[in-house]
């Protein structure tokens, strides 16, 4: 996100761990000897059998509107399907006799909204535009600190005046934030600290409603819906938006890696060279204690004034940093960071759409709206997820896992041969490693696996039959494949300990660290996970001030 083309003369980009192989962007006919920036990531996308997955991430909401337009993404092939409706819950009802299963059904449409819901409770479809004009003031308020890094509380303890005076400019966002919400800070307060369970209980009386909103508060994290503080995971997955519509999801055409591939194209218009299978070995430091590049894993010196890394902070800090530079405090701070991580993902190619019992599919078998949707399974009931989580603490995968079934082939046929489709698993919860210090191993993989495709196949029978082949990633896959620590796909823990002034830690939550010249621009700084871009936008402005000031 660093090689944005303002600012930086040449920037080349990097990764710390073998890529998965695919087809991508390279410029310049070989490294350079010297550039303005170097900035370390990693990319991934995998093909199938004529089967094309996004691998690990699969939807597109929480991009930063200005990264769209500066970048000008759409000009360098980004092509968007936006999801209406986007949210589909069957239920399992049993003694419903020959009678249709009831399911929930979300978009757009308030109206349609309130109907679906009035299934369930009258009162929650009257509550619901409440409800729905709540959140959206929450996040207006939390969207300009999206933008701009955390209050410098380093400044402010122990900088110069000049310094001091200065860091109160950080301060603006919070203070906008306060005037929006205005007299009610407290109720606000409370969806960002308390349980997700009682910020729900408080509006709404039907448990299909809750237990589908409440599924945005923990996905991704190793927390149950009864956690404290699980309503700014919630906050986090709706204050999105694409094209100008607030709150909406979408897939992007040709999978996730077309993203990448659009904002390569941007950065190399604009100078940048980037070089995939190259792996970064370690960050380079001068006797000055200034970064002045980094190391290949073939022993090639790529020299600049400045790093900026995108992977965890773990292996950023802990892996590619001589540990002599950087304040013992600081290491071990970084090496208590909570990473734990609930994630199974199984990408799924299927010969024939999931036909639901509570939706059954139509005569041809073409997608209905409810195919496009965000599919949440297991999800009846908070309880239930509570009960999934409850398993992953006693070291056991879920009995009844979360499931979030997504199939984006539904609006983007590229991805599939005609007829099949491509179908993404998002479940929970599963831990890192297992009751009794058991590793995932195959036979494990394909148990939890096929437990997952027995509760598809009591809501959509004909599932399993459907399977032509799958792709199972567990929390230890996705450490070591993505290098995502613990499989945690924000890098670490959104928990209030760990967000904001206090992220990666405290008083290192502006991109820079104890290194000059290194910065953190990825899911570990503030703001946090998700294909957002924020962190980087943000410590690419933060590198380009201190060029500068040079």
């Amino acid at each position: 996100m660093a090689a944005s083309g303002r600012g930086l003369c040449r920037a080349v980009a990097a990764s710390p761990f073998p890529a998965w192989r695919r087809a991508h962007t390279e410029a310049g006919g070989g490294l350079k000897p010297e550039y303005d920036a170097v900035v370390i990531g990693a990319g991934h996308n995998g093909l199938v059998a004529g089967f094309k997955f996004s691998r690990a991430s699969y939807l597109l909401s929480l991009l930063r509107p200005q990264i769209y337009t500066d970048l000008e993404l759409k000009k360098h092939g980004l092509r968007l399907h936006l999801r209406n409706p986007y949210s589909f819950t069957p239920m399992l009802e049993e003694g419903a006799g020959s009678k249709v299963p009831r399911s929930l059904l979300l978009g757009t449409d308030m109206a349609e909204n309130q109907k679906q819901i009035a299934q369930f409770s009258r009162k929650d479809a009257q509550v619901f535009p409440r409800y729905e004009e709540f959140m959206h003031r929450l996040a207006l308020a939390i969207d300009p600190l999206l933008d701009a890094a955390p209050v410098d509380m380093a400044a402010f303890q122990r900088g110069s005046l000049l310094q001091r005076i200065k860091s109160l400019s950080t301060l603006k966002p919070l203070l906008k934030a306060g005037r929006i919400l205005g007299a009610q800070l407290p109720q606000y307060y409370e969806v960002l600290t308390a349980p997700i369970t009682k910020v729900l209980d408080q509006w709404f009386e039907s448990e299909p409603l809750k237990a589908t909103l409440a599924t945005d508060a923990v996905i991704g994290a190793m927390t149950s819906p009864r956690t404290p503080g699980s309503g700014y995971v919630l906050l986090h997955h709706v204050m999105g938006g694409l094209e100008g519509m607030q709150g909406a999801w979408g897939y992007v055409q040709g999978g996730m890696g077309a993203l990448s591939d659009a904002i390569a194209s941007s950065a190399t218009t604009h100078g940048a060279s980037i070089f995939t299978e190259k792996t970064v070995v370690k960050v380079q430091v001068n006797s000055e204690g200034c970064v002045q590049g980094v190391v290949l894993e073939d022993g090639t010196e790529v020299r600049s004034k400045v790093v900026l890394s995108n992977t965890s902070p773990q292996i950023t800090f802990l892996k590619l940093t001589p540990q002599e530079w950087l304040p013992e405090e600081f290491l071990e701070k970084i090496s208590q960071l909570d990473t734990r991580s609930p994630v199974t993902k199984i990408n799924v190619a299927v010969d024939r759409l999931p036909s639901f019992l509570a939706a059954p599919n139509a005569p041809r078998g073409h997608p209905l709206p409810h195919h496009q949707c965000s599919i949440h399974l297991n999800c009846e009931d908070t309880l239930l997820l509570h009960q999934a989580f409850e398993d992953a603490m006693d070291g056991l995968p879920s009995h009844r896992p979360m499931i979030e079934l997504c199939i984006p082939s539904a609006l983007d046929p590229t991805l599939a041969p005609s007829g099949c489709h491509v179908v993404s698993l998002f479940t929970q919860y599963t831990p890192y490693t297992l009751a009794g210090g058991k590793a995932w191993d195959e036979q494990e993989r394909d148990a939890y696996a096929d437990r997952v495709f027995d509760c598809i196949e009591v809501y959509a029978p004909g599932f399993k039959d459907s399977v032509v082949g799958r792709d199972i990633l567990t929390p230890p896959d996705l450490e070591r494949i993505f290098g995502l620590p613990g499989g945690n796909i924000f890098h670490c823990a959104m928990s209030l300990d760990q967000l904001y002034f206090a992220r990666p830690v405290p008083l290192h939550s502006g991109y820079r660290c104890p290194l000059q010249g290194l910065y953190l621009c990825g899911s570990g700084a503030h703001p946090g996970g998700g294909v957002m871009g924020a962190a980087g936008r943000n410590a690419a402005h933060a590198a380009f001030r201190d060029l500068k000031s040079k």
